[in-house]
């Protein structure tokens, strides 16, 4: 029926075949090369046993609850929007200008 020359002569063999490999190929081995990259990280993350005695978990906790107190006692409803200085401008000068027009306004 079909013969290697018609196969050869046919475009959906010729590039159809090897780009379906190429695209299922390469998706295997970025997977592969990911991995590799995703497992360096864990290794990176890991603390030093010395440092990780050091480190109370407990503690961290409080003290997340600290700041959240902190939080609740300021009073958000006052608080007034102060631009930064635009990279062109000089901050000095323009922290001068914002510390004047605020006291003006008090």
């Amino acid at each position: 029926m079909f013969n290697l020359k018609t196969l050869q002569r046919n475009k959906t063999v010729k590039y159809g075949v090897p780009m379906l490999l190429l695209i299922v190929g390469g998706s295997f081995g970025l997977r592969e090369f990911a991995q590799i990259r995703y497992d360096a990280q864990k290794i990176r993350k890991r603390l030093d046993p010395s440092l990780a005695a050091k480190v109370n978990e407990q503690k961290q906790s409080v003290i997340l609850e600290e700041e959240y107190e902190k939080l609740k006692e300021i009073n958000l409803d006052e608080w007034k929007n102060i631009r930064g200085p635009r990279p062109w401008e000089d901050s000095k000068e323009y922290q001068e200008q914002q510390h004047r027009n605020l006291s003006k306004t008090d």
